[in-house]
C-alpha cells in the first residue's frame, strides 16, 4: 500500500482513476473545479455529475483548494482537459514539491504550441513527467472490469514505478519509454474516432469503419514517427488498442459526437449540452496544424477538420477521401518500407 496521491480533475476519468487507485493508496486528494459538485460529492459519496452510481471509497477526499490538494504530495496525477493543463500548472506550481512525480492522464495536443501533456508539464514545472494512457472507458474502470493501461516515462525505471502504482488484480499495466508516441497516439485517436462516428452517422457499413480505423492508424503513425516516436508504439496499447476502443465503443464521446455530425447536426448543437469534453474537437485543430507543418499526408484528419471547423458536408468529405491518390500502404512511416 502506497501512502498518498493527489488527483487534479474530477471529471469522469479523474474520478474513475481515484476509485481505481483507492485500493493502492492510503489517502487520495481529489481536486474538484466546481464548488457545487465538490459539496455534492462530500454529501452523496459519489460524483453525480460525471460518474453517477459509483460510490467513492472513504479514503478519497474531494477539495476545491489546489493548495490543499497538492502541497506536500509525493505524486500528482493530472487529469484536466489538455486546453486547461497550462493554466492549472501555473496555479499549482508554488505548491509542488521539488521531488514530486507528476503523471499526465490527459489526451490531447495544445493548439497554439502543439505540445502534448508531458511537454507542457516539463515546460512549466521544469521536471520530467510520466504519462498513463490506454484503451479504457471511465465507467468500466470504475466498475472494476478487467482492463489494461500503459505507463510511460523517458526513464524506464520511472515508468515501471508508475506501473506499480496503477496495477491491481483488475488492471494490467505495461511500461515503455516512448512518451511522445504514447501521447500522440492517445490524442490523435480521438480525431479518427470522430471520423468513424461521422461514417456511422451517415449509415455506412463496417467496411468503411474498418478502412477509416486502419488508415487512421497509418496517419497517426506518420505524424508520430516524424516527431521521433517509435513505430511499434502505435501498434500497442495507446495506438491500435486505444484507437479501436474509441472508434467502436458506445461509451466514446468522440465517436458519439461524430455520429451526430454524420446525421446532419451542427457542431454547435452537438456540443452545447455536453457536460464532458470531446477532446477530438480541439485536437483536430492541432492535428491539422501538424500535418501542414510536417508536410504529411493525413487525409482523414484533414477532412475531419474541415467538417468540424469549416462546415464541410460529411458526404462531400467522404467523396473527396475516395479520390485521393495513394502510393504504398505504409508510405511516410519511419521504420517501414
Amino acid at each position: 500500500m502506497h501512502k498518498q496521491i493527489s488527483i487534479i480533475g474530477a471529471g469522469s476519468w479523474g474520478t474513475a482513476l481515484a476509485i481505481h487507485l483507492a485500493g493502492n493508496f492510503n489517502q487520495i486528494s481529489l481536486w474538484v473545479y466546481e464548488k457545487e459538485l465538490c459539496e455534492s460529492m462530500a454529501c452523496t459519496g459519489e460524483n453525480p455529475w460525471f460518474l453517477p452510481g459509483h460510490p467513492l471509497p472513504d479514503n478519497i477526499h474531494p477539495t476545491t483548494s489546489l493548495k490543499d490538494a497538492v502541497k506536500g504530495q509525493p505524486i500528482v496525477l493530472l487529469v484536466v482537459p489538455t486546453h486547461a493543463i497550462r493554466q492549472t500548472l501555473f496555479k499549482i506550481k508554488p505548491y509542488i514539491a521539488k521531488d514530486c512525480l507528476v503523471i499526465n492522464a490527459s489526451k490531447g495536443i495544445e493548439n497554439d504550441t502543439l505540445l502534448t501533456g508531458h511537454q507542457i508539464i516539463q515546460e512549466i514545472l521544469d521536471i520530467s513527467a510520466a504519462t498513463i494512457s490506454g484503451p479504457t472507458f471511465a465507467k468500466e474502470v470504475a466498475k472494476g472490469i478487467p482492463s489494461a493501461l500503459l505507463a510511460s516515462a523517458k526513464d524506464l525505471d520511472t515508468a515501471m514505478q508508475v506501473q506499480k502504482y496503477f496495477t491491481t488484480k483488475k488492471m494490467k499495466v505495461f511500461a515503455n519509454n516512448d512518451l511522445v508516441g504514447v501521447e500522440i497516439g492517445g490524442a490523435l485517436k480521438n480525431v479518427i474516432a470522430i471520423a468513424t462516428g461521422i461514417s456511422d452517422g451517415l449509415g455506412l457499413g463496417f467496411n468503411t469503419r474498418a478502412a477509416l480505423i486502419t488508415r487512421g492508424l497509418v496517419e497517426i503513425s506518420r505524424i508520430g514517427t516524424k516527431l521521433g516516436a517509435k513505430p511499434e508504439t502505435f501498434y500497442g496499447m495507446t495506438g491500435l488498442g486505444d484507437l479501436v476502443l474509441t472508434c467502436t465503443g458506445e461509451l466514446s464521446r468522440n465517436r458519439q459526437l461524430g455520429i451526430q455530425l454524420g446525421k446532419g447536426r451542427s457542431l454547435e448543437k452537438v456540443t452545447e449540452n455536453m457536460k464532458m469534453v470531446a477532446e477530438g474537437v480541439l485536437t483536430v485543430k492541432s492535428a491539422y496544424s501538424m500535418i501542414k507543418k510536417l508536410n504529411i499526408q493525413a487525409a482523414i484528419m484533414e477532412e475531419t477538420y474541415r467538417v468540424l471547423h469549416e462546415n464541410k458536408l460529411p458526404v462531400q468529405a467522404l467523396e473527396d477521401l475516395m479520390t485521393i491518390e495513394i502510393s504504398t500502404e505504409f508510405a511516410g512511416i519511419k521504420g517501414f518500407k
